[in-house]
């Protein structure tokens, strides 16, 4: 017991020296998850000195959550897929939480038959599944947790410029509601910056997005012509029009913030489940920013931020890979020494 303590207060300390590092590293996310994993395992190793009758209801509690946590968790993304399907339509991005509901309810239908036929092959497939799957979700759960504390860090106050990331455009020249939420908190912040006591000048808002094929203009035109129609000044306007990418919106605006206020800092918008990842590109694009993020329709969040993590998980492709080849690998060399 006293070793998982250990263990879990050397990967605090971790997690401690890479947010004061940066905070924008995954490395944080996966610290964080690996310490709060070992005090678990901890906590877990010395329930058997606890009171009478603590051990038992620890053991009742924790056989319900895995016995029915799993079930209610996939009935949940499933109701969830069919909802975003039937607001947003049958992108192959929208049906993320659906295809992993399903995919849930089918994992648990193949460990039920792996069980019932006693199958050695069906029993190593079902055990090499559940060793990636739970790789997956481990990386995952790292993921969202850190995203919601980077979330709630308070915003800085020394930056020059509020950057807003664009998105899609409706009929190729209106802003949609997810980018209305990203403009309002964007004006928000940049208020909010305003109102400290600064040496070199007021911020600048910055607003990014180039022009897509089936746009009519430029992402930034429109959302300039948004806050302007509602009262924001145009002088503290700056459009960056040629970006496609989340990348080419951090690179492309680090030009104009060097071009105008060299080694100046910045606060970037985006939408809530799109902020970490976006830091994390922040920081490889060399931006010195901070991420803050906007609301998000809650129906909307789940596919979202699996399409978020999928680009996160690939973007450490080497190594993640690697370790699903490796577990993957070690399920064949099993079957076959059978």
């Amino acid at each position: 017991m006293s070793y998982a303590f250990a263990v879990a207060a050397v990967f605090l300390l971790f997690f401690a020296l890479g947010v004061r590092r940066d905070r924008r590293r995954f490395g944080n996310a996966v610290h964080l998850g690996l310490a709060v994993t070992f005090f678990g395992i901890g906590l877990l190793a010395g329930v058997e000195d606890a009171p009478p009758g603590v051990a038992e209801t620890v053991m009742i509690g924790g056989l319900l959550v895995l016995g029915l946590g799993p079930v209610v968790l996939a009935g949940l993304l499933t109701a969830n897929g069919v909802k975003m399907v039937r607001k947003e339509g049958r992108r192959p991005s929208n049906l993320l939480s659906l295809l992993a509901g399903l995919g849930m309810f089918g994992v648990m239908v193949l460990a039920v038959t792996a069980a019932a036929t006693d199958s050695w092959a069906l029993q190593t497939l079902v055990v090499t599944l559940l060793l990636v799957l739970g790789y997956v979700s481990f990386l995952f759960v790292c993921f969202v947790g850190y995203a919601f504390l980077y979330g709630r860090m308070r915003i800085r106050r020394d930056a020059d410029y509020v950057v807003v990331l664009g998105s899609g455009l409706i009929g190729g020249r209106r802003v949609p509601p997810l980018l209305a939420s990203r403009l309002e908190r964007g004006r928000e912040v940049h208020e909010r910056l305003a109102a400290y006591e600064r040496r070199d000048g007021a911020p600048v808002l910055i607003v990014s997005g180039g022009q897509g094929p089936d746009e009519e203009v430029p992402e930034s035109h429109a959302m300039a012509d948004y806050l302007v129609e509602r009262g924001f000044p145009p002088g503290a306007l700056v459009r960056e029009d040629r970006s496609r990418t989340t990348e080419e919106n951090m690179i492309f605006s680090r030009v104009l913030m060097e071009r105008d206020r060299p080694g100046s800092s910045c606060v970037i918008v985006t939408n809530n489940f799109h902020a970490f990842r976006a830091a994390i590109l922040a920081r490889r694009a060399g931006v010195n920013g901070q991420v803050v993020g906007s609301p998000t329709a809650a129906y909307f969040w789940p596919s979202a931020t699996m399409r978020e993590f999928a680009a996160v998980f690939l973007q450490y492709k080497v190594v993640n890979l690697g370790i699903l080849g490796t577990l993957i690998l070690l399920g064949a060399l099993v079957w076959a020494s059978r």
